[in-house]
């Protein structure tokens, strides 16, 4: 298993996995779903999500893409403003209204929920591993290499799980859950927020 820093060239590989994993999400699946169950813009609408994040040097993969963790450190922009332009277009084109409202309240709810006052550390936006490569571990060992790096350079970190089943997993890595909320489309569905110290 070779784990590294991605690339420009890593981009697609990466948005693929991206698409894949979170097409059934309890709480991304539903609100990203397109007509009739068409996936064919997910690759697309996860694109901007991990461009914007590669300046950062904060970016993961394993096996050219079977698993990915992209990570920001606290209080930077996701995307810049021509990537969120293009994420809005993919979902303005792709949803219906209700969808579109449901997209534009996570937003806020996510960025409602962030610390934004917590002491150092970095954000991790998105962890997946390629359905082909699920049940490996892959995602967990790198979480583990990244974690360790986080923390010798002082940095504590954050997260929020939108699937239950990963919970536990996450709170084996040293995090604990600090708040949560629920999906704007069904409030049955949880968002969890969950905090590592740098001492975990």
């Amino acid at each position: 298993m070779q784990q590294r820093r991605a690339t420009e060239a890593d981009v697609p590989a990466i948005a693929e996995t991206l698409a894949l994993a979170f097409a059934d999400d309890p709480v991304w699946g539903p609100i990203l779903r397109g007509p009739d169950g068409t996936r064919d813009h997910l690759v697309p609408f996860w694109t901007p999500f991990v461009e914007g994040a590669l300046p950062h040097d904060r970016v993961w993969v394993v096996d050219d893409g079977a698993s990915v963790a992209v990570w920001l450190p606290a209080g930077v922009d996701e995307m810049s403003e021509a990537q969120s332009a293009r994420v809005r277009a993919i979902v303005e084109e792709t949803l219906d209204a209700r969808q579109v409202a449901a997209f534009d309240e996570i937003m806020l709810r996510f960025d409602a929920n962030h610390p934004h006052d917590a002491p150092p550390h970095v954000y991790l936006s998105l962890l997946a591993t390629h359905p082909s490569r699920r049940g490996e571990g892959l995602a967990q060992q790198l979480l583990a290499r990244n974690l360790g790096e986080f923390a010798s350079l002082g940095l504590a970190a954050y997260l929020e799980s939108t699937n239950p089943a990963n919970d536990r997993r996450y709170e084996r890595a040293g995090f604990r859950v600090v708040g949560g909320f629920a999906s704007p489309l069904d409030e049955a569905s949880p968002i969890t927020t969950m905090w590592r110290p740098v001492e975990a």
